[in-house]
């Protein structure tokens, strides 16, 4: 469109230099300054086409900046509950992990001492189980008394209570209580991917010991990403949950990401702004926690008057659109410019003698370059 509008401004300079040269003196009742005339040929050749201003919905959009992130479920931390030794890995930041895969395998000491305490206490259940139902037996007759039924019941709940807490301390280790034997003791445990996604950090190396509050490595999960913009106090009013955004990364400006408004932060941070956390529609691969992007955000979608985006022209600090006086004759006037969607331009009020009247919606420039050859 900007090629086709060049090109007519560059015919209708020739076309108007040439009207020049062949008029001997400039008629007496000459326009004013602000008026231009122009003949059917001159419209034609320029490409200029007159209409009328139409009435239609348009959107406010808020210019914001923000940050590709991953909500906290989709940030998972890695350790070792009982600790140990890193005797294997092949993890580095940005690999591709699967829910269940192994990724590490530790050692220690504790991993062999708490296999051994589950099975002594396991082997103990069973004898105070047997233990008790002869008490239980003997004191139906009166054989035995009250107090030893008691203390056998309750060393063999003490017993089961025990084995059940060191089974599932083994099953944080991810080792089978119920399919452990004396045979089948190990000194090692493996470390499982509790998600799908990919490695973001490694804090480790081999034969390190960690503690049970050392984050070993640290996983992200891609899917639901959301952006997080911040919205300063003046217009955090303005902004609420399901309108439109448009998002364009730094890294890749040309591209456009949809998403919406999803929720809105109740608190000010110290400057006097908020955050609010914006869900992409379709989310892509491209799409990585900490990139930074620019956003805008349709804060208002209302009726309003709207002419061609070709139809206003700008000549210094202003705007104007070309309405039509009479026959041939187009009065520059100041206008009032709002947002630009799909290339319509929103209009402020017009006066009551002007909004009626048709005016240029296609090619103005090309009137604006005969005003100014007139003025020269």
């Amino acid at each position: 469109m900007k090629w086709s509008c060049i090109m007519s401004i560059v015919l209708f300079a020739f076309a108007a230099c040439g009207t020049r040269e062949s008029t001997a003196e400039e008629p007496k009742d000459a326009a004013p300054e602000n008026v231009v005339l122009l003949s059917e040929a001159e419209m034609k050749t320029a490409g200029i086409t007159v209409g009328q201003p139409q009435k239609g919905m348009v959107r406010s959009w808020l210019k914001v900046n923000g940050l590709v992130e991953a909500p906290p479920q989709n940030v998972v931390s890695v350790s070792f509950p009982l600790g140990g030794y890193l005797a294997s890995t092949k993890l580095m930041p940005g690999m591709s992990v699967r829910k269940g895969q192994p990724i590490a395998e530790m050692k220690d000491q504790a991993i062999i001492q708490l296999q051994q305490d589950y099975l002594i206490a396991r082997s103990k259940v069973g004898f105070l189980q047997k233990e008790y139902e002869r008490q239980k037996l003997l004191n139906t007759t009166k054989t035995t008394s009250d107090k030893v039924l008691e203390q056998t019941q309750s060393e063999y709940q003490a017993q089961r209570i025990l084995m059940y807490s060191l089974g599932e301390k083994l099953r944080m280790i991810r080792i089978d209580p119920a399919s452990l034997t004396e045979r089948s003791i190990r000194q090692s445990a493996m470390i499982y991917s509790p998600i799908d996604g990919y490695v973001s950090a490694v804090n480790v190396n081999m034969g390190k010991y960690v503690t049970p509050s050392d984050v070993l490595f640290e996983l992200v999960n891609p899917r639901n990403l959301h952006l997080a913009v911040k919205i300063f106090e003046k217009d955090l009013a303005s902004v609420k949950k399901g309108q439109s955004v448009q998002v364009s990364l730094v890294n890749n400006p040309g591209k456009t990401y949809e998403a919406e408004v999803a929720l809105v932060s109740r608190n000010l941070d110290d400057d006097r702004s908020a955050v609010v956390h914006c869900h992409f529609t379709h989310p892509t691969v491209d799409l990585l926690p900490g990139m930074f992007a620019d956003a805008q955000i349709a804060v208002e979608n209302k009726e309003a008057l709207t002419v061609p985006e070709d139809a206003v022209v700008r000549w210094g600090d202003a705007q104007y659109l070309f309405v039509e006086k009479g026959k041939g004759a187009f009065e520059m006037v100041p206008v009032q410019v709002g947002t630009t969607n799909e290339g319509r331009t929103e209009i402020g009020p017009l006066p009551a003698d002007l909004s009626a009247r048709p005016m240029i919606v296609r090619n103005a420039y090309a009137a604006l370059m005969k005003l100014q050859n007139k003025a020269e």
